[in-house]
């Protein structure tokens, strides 16, 4: 929760209309929450985090690395507020999140045993399916 309540300190949000439904609401209400979070100004991550971010999260930054989410799901301006930071939270901690290297093993030699001993009894089988010679 620290996170978040840090998060929506440096977070800018813009209002506007949205589609949809709602009926005459949708006409008379913005609705519809876009959030803009620039990565470079954040005091929330150090500069490795913020390198990992702009790699990780390039398809979604625009020319001056701001991060735009977008939420028009709910009737209410505050459901739609709500819903684009929960949007960010993710979409940051998935970036964040560095994955282990893959350590190889070996196969055991009695799984190659098996594998191989599978083999020849597939190999009599096939060739006791063939016509004996007529020598």
């Amino acid at each position: 929760m620290v996170f978040k309540e840090n998060l929506v300190k440096e977070i800018t949000f813009k209002t506007s209309r949205s589609g949809g439904k709602g009926g005459q609401n949708v006409n008379k209400v913005s609705t519809k929450v876009e959030l803009i979070f620039n990565i470079d100004n954040s005091v929330l991550f150090s500069d490795n985090e913020k390198l990992l971010l702009v790699e990780k999260l390039i398809g979604k930054l625009d020319s001056e690395r701001n991060l735009h989410i977008v939420s028009q799901k709910y009737r209410s301006q505050l459901a739609n507020k709500e819903n684009v930071i929960e949007k960010a939270i993710v979409i940051l901690t998935k970036a964040l999140h560095v994955q282990k290297k893959r350590k190889p093993t070996k196969i055991p030699k009695s799984i190659v045993q098996k594998r191989l001993e599978s083999k020849l009894v597939i190999s009599h089988k096939k060739q006791n399916r063939k016509r004996p010679d007529l020598d």
